[in-house]
């Protein structure tokens, strides 16, 4: 899925910014041919490559057996690594996604 970044926030994820922010936010994460990649708690793969300045791909795969507990930490900590990682909140996110759904652009 694409994600928008905030504008002027390319450079807090630029270089090697992603992937420290990965590792602040799940605990391990390595680049592999361009792509973050990492797995943590009930996400089971989660691949993330920066587009450009203003989008970035994130697709992920989910083990739905996990814990309850795994569950809402990993989406806590999901919740976070998506908000410092594009600077914006899940409700700016929500609304972005409505708008571009709404105009056929997803």
């Amino acid at each position: 899925m694409d994600y928008d970044i905030r504008k002027g926030h390319y450079p807090e994820i630029e270089g090697d910014g992603l992937k420290k922010l990965a590792v602040e936010c799940f605990g391990s994460a390595e680049m592999k041919e361009g792509k973050l990649t990492l797995s943590f708690g009930a996400i089971t793969k989660l691949e993330a490559k920066i587009l450009d300045k203003g989008r970035m791909d994130i697709s992920t795969e989910m083990n739905k057996a996990a814990a309850p507990e795994v569950q809402a930490d990993t989406i806590k900590r999901w919740n976070i690594f998506l908000e410092r990682a594009t600077g914006f909140t899940s409700k700016e996110r929500g609304k972005r996604l409505q708008k571009k759904a709404k105009d056929g652009k997803l």
